[in-house]
C-alpha cells in the first residue's frame, strides 16, 4: 500500500443529489479518519428535503479528513472528506519532476499504462446528476482585496451599494462579466424579488458560492442603512429632557421580546413541505369541487377480485386505474404551466404521485407509467413505495417527476378536505373513508357504501366544466366499475 507521502490527497465534495436540492443534512458518518475506503464505498449517510442517501465517495485509499459533525449541514459542492490516494506507478512522479530536473528538450508524452488508463476512466458509479470520473483539478479564485467591512446604502438601477461602515461582515465583489456563482434557483428568486444583483455580492460558499444567508444578510444591511438615513433626513434624534438625562433614565428601544415556546427548526423534509406548499398557494389559482359517491359496487368488485386468487388487489390501486382512465378522457388536468413562456405543457405519460404520512413527515412517492399498469401492477408498486417511505429508503427519483397526485385522507378518518396541489402539478383527487350511509339507491332508501371525493384543479389549465366532468367520470366509475370496461 503506498503511503500517503507517496500519494496525493483528492477532495471529495458533496455532489447533487436531486433536481432542485441546495443542501443536504449530515445524519451519521460511516467512515473515520484513518480508514481505508475503496472506489464508491459509502462514506456519509445525508438527509435531503426529499429522502435519506448514502453518499459513495470516487476514490479510493485512506480518509485524512471530514468536514462537519452529524446534524451539520452543507450546501451542495462543500468538503466532505479527503482521501490519500496512492500513485499507480512512477510515471506521474517523474512528469511531475521532468520540468524541474531539465533535459533541455521536449518529450512526447508517455503512454498510460492499463491501470492508469483504468483510473482515469474512474468508478463509472452515478447518484443523481454526478458522476465519479477523475476528479478535476483543483482551482483557486483569487478575489481582489476589498474593505472589511462596508455597508449597503441603497439601490441604483437594481444594484446594492456600498456605503458606510455597518455591524458585521457585508462582503461586496466588484461587478464582473460571466456566469454569477449560484446554484440555488431559491437564491436568484430571493435576489430578483428585491432587485438585488448577484454580481454585487461575494458568496462565502466554496469558490466563492453564493448563499441564500449572503442575500438575506445583503438584505437586511441595505434595510437597516435605509432606516438610519430615513431617520436622519426626518430630523427623528431623540434627546433626552433634562429630568431624563439626570436621573439616568434614557435608553435605546429595545427589540420586541421573542413569544415564548417551542421552535422547531423549518428544514429537512418539513422544511421542503413548507416551501412547495406555500410555493403553490403563491402560484396557482386553484379551486375545489366534490361529489358524494356510492362506492358499494366498487367494494364488492374488489371483494370478488381477491376471492379469485391471486394477489390481492388494494383500493388505492383500483382508485389510481380510475384516475388514469379519467385523465385519458380528461387530458387538460395532466399537465403543468410553464409560467416563463406562458404555454400550459400537456403531459403525454401520467406519473402518478400518492400522499403517503411517515414519521420524517408527508412524503409524494410517484408510480411512474402508471396509465399503463393494470390493477395488479398498481398494487404492487403502491406497496413497494409505501415500504420504502416508512423506511427511509425512498430516493431523490421515488419523489419526483409527477404528473397528477391521489390523495387518500380517508385513512385520516376525515370525509373531505381542500388539499393544496403538489407544485407543479394542475390538480389533485382527494378520497375520503368510505362509511355506510343512508342513500336512495333504485328508488328506495337503503344503507349504502358512500364516498367523497374532492378534485382540487389549477383553473389556468382548465375551467370548471372540464374539472366537473372529470369529477362526474370518477364518480361514475365508483358507483359503476362496470364503466371502465369501455376503456380496457
Amino acid at each position: 500500500m503506498a503511503h500517503a507521502s507517496d500519494g496525493r490527497s483528492l477532495e471529495f465534495r458533496l455532489p447533487d443529489l436531486g433536481e432542485g436540492l441546495t443542501e443536504a443534512e449530515i445524519v451519521r458518518w460511516l467512515v473515520e479518519v484513518g480508514d481505508v475506503v475503496a472506489v464508491d464505498q459509502p462514506v456519509v449517510e445525508v438527509e435531503t428535503a426529499k429522502a435519506m442517501v448514502e453518499v459513495p465517495c470516487p476514490y479510493g485509499g485512506v480518509v485524512t479528513a471530514r468536514f462537519g459533525e452529524e446534524g451539520a449541514e452543507l450546501p451542495v459542492g462543500a468538503p466532505l472528506v479527503t482521501v490519500a490516494v496512492g500513485e499507480v506507478d512512477g510515471a506521474e512522479d517523474a512528469a511531475a519532476d521532468g520540468p524541474a530536473r531539465g533535459t533541455g528538450a521536449a518529450e512526447a508524452p508517455a503512454a498510460k499504462t492499463p491501470a492508469a488508463e483504468k483510473k482515469a476512466e474512474g468508478s463509472g458509479n452515478v447518484l443523481v446528476g454526478y458522476g465519479t470520473s477523475e476528479a478535476p483539478a483543483r482551482r483557486r479564485r483569487v478575489r481582489p482585496d476589498r474593505p472589511a467591512a462596508t455597508g449597503v446604502s441603497g439601490r441604483a438601477n437594481g444594484r446594492v451599494r456600498a456605503a458606510g461602515p455597518v455591524d458585521g461582515p457585508v462582503r461586496v465583489a466588484e461587478p464582473a462579466d460571466g456566469p454569477v456563482p449560484v446554484i440555488s434557483p431559491l437564491v436568484r428568486r430571493l435576489a430578483r424579488q428585491h432587485d438585488l444583483d448577484l454580481r454585487e455580492l461575494a458568496g462565502s460558499g466554496p469558490d466563492g458560492l453564493i448563499l441564500r444567508a449572503d442575500v438575506e444578510y445583503a438584505l437586511r444591511a441595505a434595510a437597516a442603512q435605509g432606516g438610519r438615513t430615513a431617520d436622519q433626513e426626518a430630523g427623528a434624534i431623540r434627546v433626552p429632557d433634562a429630568a431624563s438625562a439626570s436621573s439616568g433614565a434614557f435608553s435605546a428601544p429595545s427589540a420586541a421580546p421573542r413569544p415564548d415556546g417551542t421552535r422547531v427548526p423549518l428544514k429537512g423534509v418539513r422544511g421542503a413541505v413548507a416551501d412547495k406548499l406555500s410555493r403553490s398557494r403563491r402560484e396557482i389559482p386553484d379551486a375545489t369541487c366534490w361529489v358524494d359517491a356510492d362506492a358499494t359496487e366498487l367494494m364488492r368488485a374488489r371483494t370478488a377480485m381477491n376471492a379469485s386468487g391471486g394477489p390481492r388487489i388494494s383500493l388505492v390501486a383500483l382508485l389510481a386505474r380510475i384516475c388514469t382512465a379519467a385523465l385519458a378522457r380528461f387530458p387538460e388536468l395532466n399537465s403543468t404551466v410553464d409560467t416563463e413562456a406562458r404555454e400550459i405543457v400537456r403531459l403525454d405519460r401520467v406519473h402518478l404521485g400518492f400522499a403517503a404520512q411517515t414519521d420524517r413527515g408527508l412524503v409524494v412517492p410517484v408510480v411512474r407509467d402508471a396509465h399503463a399498469r393494470d390493477a395488479e401492477g398498481l398494487t404492487a408498486e403502491f406497496a413497494r413505495l409505501t415500504e420504502a417511505a416508512r423506511a427511509g429508503r425512498l430516493t431523490p427519483g421515488d419523489l419526483t417527476g409527477g404528473t397528477f397526485t391521489l390523495n387518500n385522507y380517508g385513512v385520516f378518518g376525515v370525509d373531505g378536505s381542500t388539499p393544496i396541489i403538489n407544485h407543479p402539478e394542475a390538480a389533485m383527487l382527494g378520497v375520503g373513508r368510505i362509511v355506510p350511509k343512508p342513500w336512495v339507491h333504485e328508488g328506495e332508501l337503503a344503507v349504502r357504501q358512500v364516498v367523497q371525493l374532492s378534485l382540487t384543479f389549477d383553473h389556468r389549465v382548465c375551467d370548471g366544466g372540464t374539472a366537473g366532468g372529470f369529477l362526474r367520470y370518477v364518480a361514475d366509475c365508483v358507483e359503476q366499475p362496470a364503466v371502465l370496461l369501455r376503456t380496457l
